[in-house]
């Protein structure tokens, strides 16, 4: 399997128009056509969809770099980014636009489960995007994930509880008109502290997308993105960081060395594509998705 992944890495950067050239970045470097053709073979080639995060998380790196790589479209009030940026990427849209590839057999499936995974039940708008992983993202997106962090955590799991205020954080964008909002919530969580991820390392599947959590903050969970891939038998961590405003992998045990100390994360708690859905040669549907939900 891991052959047949270089090779169709390899195919397709190969194949990449000249034209978009600029990027450094093999998705970059493709036309929308090139990928929905590259999502309809990979449909067929008996991947799973943690095969399939494996295989595109890695195109994108060496992506530069964006606080504001997406936003809510041209026509929004507030943020009118694009729905859809490969030329770069931020920790959360690198992990929201991996998983809609991982999932989706075209270009246009894979474009509307994007927004089922980025807006509460796909309905695009600065008021229904998911902004916070722990109290927002993940519990939306439940229908594909689960939470794990007990599972990857064993007897080191612990828990926090912090209060999430959608009202402060959309007065901080400037919005005046907070109707139909999220109330302020106290939510707990759990979580593998920073001083314990060595000791569960055998309990990590390739393609857990995971959350740093803030140590020292009463109002917000996460603090960063990533994912974890298997790659030639060992994990590596894959994100899109402000460490060097690009896209990256990075050995686990050099990760946890480079990380591991900080004083500024608590841990690290742990999402899982769910064991039903994650089969060979599976795709979701955008139109199939409420029937999970």
């Amino acid at each position: 399997m891991k052959k047949v992944l270089f090779i169709t890495i390899a195919v397709i950067f190969m194949s990449c128009s000249p034209k978009s050239l600029d990027s450094p970045a093999v998705i970059g470097r493709m036309t929308h056509t090139e990928i929905d053709s590259m999502l309809r073979v990979n449909a067929k080639n008996d991947y799973s969809i943690t095969d399939r995060i494996s295989l595109y998380s890695e195109m994108f790196l060496e992506t530069p770099y964006s606080w504001t790589a997406t936003g809510d479209g041209p026509y929004a009030l507030l943020e009118t980014y694009p729905l859809v940026n490969f030329q770069e990427t931020n920790c959360m849209v690198y992990c929201e636009h991996v998983l809609a590839l991982s999932i989706s057999d075209s270009w246009d499936n894979f474009f509307n489960n994007l927004q089922q995974i980025r807006y509460q039940n796909g309905l695009i708008g600065m008021k229904t995007r998911n902004h916070y992983t722990m109290a927002d993202w993940l519990p939306e997106n439940s229908w594909i994930l689960d939470d794990v962090s007990r599972e990857v955590g064993g007897k080191y799991t612990k828990s926090m509880t912090r209060t999430i205020s959608h009202e402060n954080f959309f007065k901080g964008k400037g919005m005046t008109d907070l109707r139909y909002i999220k109330l302020d919530r106290s939510i707990t969580v759990e979580y593998v502290p920073m001083e314990y991820l060595d000791k569960v390392k055998s309990r990590i599947h390739s393609g857990d997308i995971v959350a740093m959590l803030f140590a020292d903050k009463d109002d917000i969970f996460s603090a960063h993105m990533l994912m974890i891939v298997k790659k030639n038998g060992e994990l590596y961590f894959r994100e899109a960081s402000t460490s060097n405003y690009s896209t990256f992998e990075t050995k686990y045990d050099t990760w946890l060395e480079w990380k591991g100390s900080s004083k500024k994360y608590a841990g690290i708690a742990f999402m899982r594509v769910k064991d039903d859905l994650n089969i060979r040669n599976a795709v979701i549907l955008p139109w199939h998705i409420n029937d999970l939900k």
